[in-house]
C-alpha cells in the first residue's frame, strides 16, 4: 500500500472513526484502526462489535493495500503533523506502516487487516428513509440524553425508532423522564419499520451528522439484528437492542389543570442557579406556579433548599393559565432538558404535585418531554 493524502483530512478522519475504537478487549485489533484502499480512496475503520464507523477520505492511491495500527497512537502521531501532505507506505513482510510528512518520519506497528472484524455493509438493500442531517442531529440531541445510562434494563439503554408513513418517531425514557420527538420525512416508508438502537450508537451518529451535507440515509439489515447511518462520506453501523420498549405514549396526560409559558433562557438561568443548592438535597428544586390577577402575568417560582448549605429562590415572569400550583423535579432533569430545546419559550404543562410535568418547546411541534415528580419533605 502507499498513498498520500492532506493531513488535516487525514486527522478529521481519524478523529471520526476512533470513537468507534474499542476501550478496553481482549481482542489486540480492537483497539486498531484499518487503514484500507478502496476504489481511489483511503478507507478508515473502527469498531467495538457494538458499532462501526467507516469513513473515505480522498487521497492518491500508487498501490493498493490495507492494514491496522494502533488507533490511539496514529491519532497522536497524525494529529502533530504539520498541515501538508502525508505519504502512508505499508512494507508487508513487516506489517510497518510508514508515515512522512515534511521533514518527519514514523513507522508504526501494525496488524494484518485479515484479522479486523468485517463491518457489514447493505450495498444491495434500499434505505427504509432518507431526512436531512440537521434534522436528524437535532431529534437525536432532544431525546438520547433521557434514554437510561446503566444496562441494567437494556431495552431502556436504547431509543425507540419508528418509521412509519412520512414520519420518523424517537423516544426513551428511563424511568424518571421521557422524550419523544416525531418529526416530517420528505417521502413516505415503503413499509413500517420499528427498532430499538443504542442512545451511544445515536449520540455518536449526531457527531456524524454535524459534518454531513447531504441527506443520511437509514437502512435496516434483512435479520434486523443491525441499522446502518449512511451520510456522503461516512457510514455508521450499529447492533439493534432485543426487546420491547416501554409502551411509553400511555405515561403522557392528555390534559392539565395549569399551563406554564417561560422564557426558555430566563428559566436556564434560574434552573443553574438553583442547582447550586438543590445538588446538596437529592436534586430536588421546586417550582410553584402562580397565575397572575388583573396587575399583570404569573409568575414562577423556584426554589432550592439544603440543610446544611443554604436556600435559594428565584422568580420569573410567565403565562400562567389556570389554577396555579406546584411541583418538585430534578433539577439535573431539568437543566439538561433546557439545553436541548432551542425555542424562545417553553411551556410546562401541570396537573397535580403528584403528576408528572409535561414540557414542550412553544413554536415547535412534535417534541414532548416528561419529568416524573419528586417527592417533597
Amino acid at each position: 500500500m502507499k498513498l498520500t493524502c492532506l493531513q488535516e483530512n487525514l486527522k478529521r478522519g481519524l478523529a471520526t472513526v476512533s470513537h468507534a475504537v474499542a476501550g478496553k478487549s481482549t481482542l489486540p485489533v480492537l483497539s486498531n484502526v484499518l487503514l484500507a484502499t478502496d476504489g481511489g480512496r483511503l478507507k478508515l475503520a473502527a469498531t467495538n462489535l457494538e458499532v462501526g464507523i467507516t469513513h473515505w477520505i480522498g487521497a492518491q492511491v500508487l498501490e493498493d493495500g490495507a492494514i491496522t495500527v494502533p488507533a490511539k497512537l496514529l491519532v497522536d502521531v497524525v494529529g502533530g503533523l504539520p498541515n501538508d501532505k502525508v505519504t502512508l507506505t505499508l512494507d508487508a513482510r513487516t506489517q510497518t506502516l510508514k508515515v512522512e510528512c515534511g521533514r518527519f518520519t514514523s513507522n508504526i506497528k501494525g496488524i494484518e487487516a485479515d484479522e479486523f472484524p468485517t463491518i457489514p455493509t447493505i450495498a444491495d438493500k434500499s434505505p427504509a428513509a432518507s431526512l436531512s442531517p440537521d434534522v436528524l442531529r437535532e431529534a437525536i440531541d432532544q431525546v438520547a440524553f433521557a434514554a437510561a445510562s446503566d444496562d441494567s434494563r437494556p431495552v431502556l439503554a436504547g431509543v425507540l425508532v419508528r418509521l412509519h408513513d412520512n414520519r420518523l418517531y424517537m423516544g426513551a425514557a428511563d424511568g424518571f423522564r421521557l422524550a419523544t420527538r416525531t418529526v416530517a420525512l420528505p417521502e413516505p416508508v415503503a413499509q413500517h419499520v420499528e427498532f430499538i438502537v443504542p442512545a451511544r450508537a445515536l449520540s455518536e451518529l449526531s457527531r456524524i451528522a454535524s459534518d454531513a451535507s447531504g441527506p443520511v440515509t437509514i437502512t435496516v439489515t434483512p435479520g434486523g439484528s443491525q441499522v446502518l447511518f449512511h451520510t456522503e462520506n461516512t457510514e455508521l453501523v450499529s447492533r439493534l437492542i432485543d426487546g420491547k420498549f416501554p409502551d411509553v405514549e400511555r405515561i403522557i396526560p392528555a390534559q392539565y389543570t395549569t399551563r406554564t409559558v417561560l422564557d426558555t433562557t430566563e428559566l436556564a438561568k434560574a434552573v443553574k442557579l438553583a442547582s447550586y443548592f438543590a445538588s446538596s438535597s437529592q436534586n430536588v428544586v421546586k417550582l410553584t406556579m402562580e397565575p397572575g390577577g388583573e396587575l399583570g402575568p404569573g409568575r414562577l417560582v423556584i426554589s432550592s433548599n439544603a440543610a446544611e448549605v443554604g436556600d435559594n429562590t428565584g422568580e420569573i415572569d410567565g403565562m400562567v393559565q389556570g389554577e396555579g400550583g406546584q411541583i418538585a423535579l430534578n433539577v439535573k432533569y431539568l437543566a439538561e432538558l433546557l439545553s436541548a430545546v432551542k425555542t424562545a419559550q417553553i411551556a410546562l404543562e401541570t396537573q397535580t404535585a403528584q403528576s408528572p410535568g409535561v414540557f414542550k418547546p412553544v413554536g415547535q411541534d412534535g417534541y414532548i418531554h416528561i419529568i416524573m415528580p419528586m417527592s417533597i419533605r
